[in-house]
């Protein structure tokens, strides 16, 4: 893998502006890629639940979502090629031992492929720590096609 030391997380998402939920790399490593979510006053989901409640566990999904993208951009970059816009196939087993995050909170949040097709299809195991304790994991299925444009207008080779 090439040197990853300096590459920001907002270069590795199709995302743009603050609906980029993760705020760094941590590391990228193999089939690994750990990143950080700071929870500060300008999150966008702080305070979903109401005022002063924090961000609904329910977020955890998407951090989960961005760091299996924030791993194939940096696949792709690593290629020399752009990221790729995928798609969240979904997801099993999430379980999140919190009701939500809480403001100031950092989240590390780690994704790990386990299944790679041919066709675009692809496993990972995400989990969610806070201060080195897992308070989220899952099971996320998601596609990757080839030309994702081709493939939102349903067009097929």
């Amino acid at each position: 893998m090439a040197d990853t030391e300096d590459w920001q997380i907002q270069e590795l998402v199709p995302h743009a502006g603050r609906m980029c939920l993760l705020d760094r790399l941590v590391s990228v490593e193999g089939e690994t890629l750990i990143a950080e979510v700071e929870l500060r006053e300008d999150h966008l989901f702080l305070d979903s639940l109401g005022p002063g409640t924090g961000v609904g566990a329910w977020v955890g999904i998407e951090y989960m979502a961005q760091a299996v993208a924030a791993w194939a951009g940096a696949q792709a970059r690593a290629a020399g090629e752009a990221p790729k816009i995928g798609f969240l196939l979904g997801s099993r087993r999430y379980r999140c031992e919190l009701p939500r995050f809480e403001r100031g909170q950092v989240l590390q949040v780690v994704a790990r492929r386990e299944y790679q097709a041919d066709n675009g299809l692809g496993q990972f195991a995400c989990e969610i720590r806070l201060a080195d304790r897992v308070v989220a994991s899952a099971q996320v299925t998601v596609f990757g096609p080839d030309d994702p444009e081709k493939f939102i207008r349903g067009e097929t080779t």
